[in-house]
């Protein structure tokens, strides 16, 4: 279930922001956050949370202070990540989970991927999305993909050059 995360929140984020100086690397990660986390608790829990999302933040932006500031453009793309990944999961649509801990402190018994069929249809729309991008920001070039992987940075997806 990786593709779908990676995949639209690129997306998003490139269509929200429109900025260059986005790293998608970190965007990438960060979507996939909230599901690495709540892992071994086999449900939504901890990393499906609004708090998961804040706290993220908040790391950066303290931890960041003093640093570069390039240092802080990148690492803040983590958290916006996260935040994709929590809208690209659904976990707003559980409030017991999303806004924990203010309902209460237990999080729903409930299966942490959806039915098998979703998660194909998910991974095939998250699949066809990584290629879309790929093409589209001339990620087939071997030039273009070694920029990428050092830099974290893509062309525009509106860009007709």
């Amino acid at each position: 279930m990786l593709l779908w995360y990676v995949g639209l929140s690129v997306v998003l984020v490139q269509f929200v922001f429109r900025s260059s100086g986005i790293d998608y690397r970190f965007v990438a990660a960060g979507a996939v956050l909230p599901l690495l986390v709540d892992v071994p608790f086999g449900r939504p829990a901890y990393g499906h949370t609004l708090a998961f999302g804040v706290a993220a933040l908040v790391v950066v932006m303290v931890g960041t202070i003093g640093q570069p500031r390039l240092l802080r453009r990148r690492l803040v793309c983590l958290p916006i990540g996260v935040l994709c990944g929590l809208v690209l999961s659904g976990a707003w649509l559980d409030a017991d989970v999303f806004w924990w801990p203010t309902p209460g402190s237990e999080f729903p018994d409930q299966s942490l991927l959806p039915p098998l069929g979703i998660v194909v249809l998910e991974e095939v729309a998250g699949l066809a999305t990584c290629i879309w991008v790929a093409v589209r920001c001339g990620l087939t070039d071997d030039e273009t993909r070694r920029q990428f992987l050092r830099t974290g940075r893509l062309r525009e997806l509106t860009d007709f050059r």
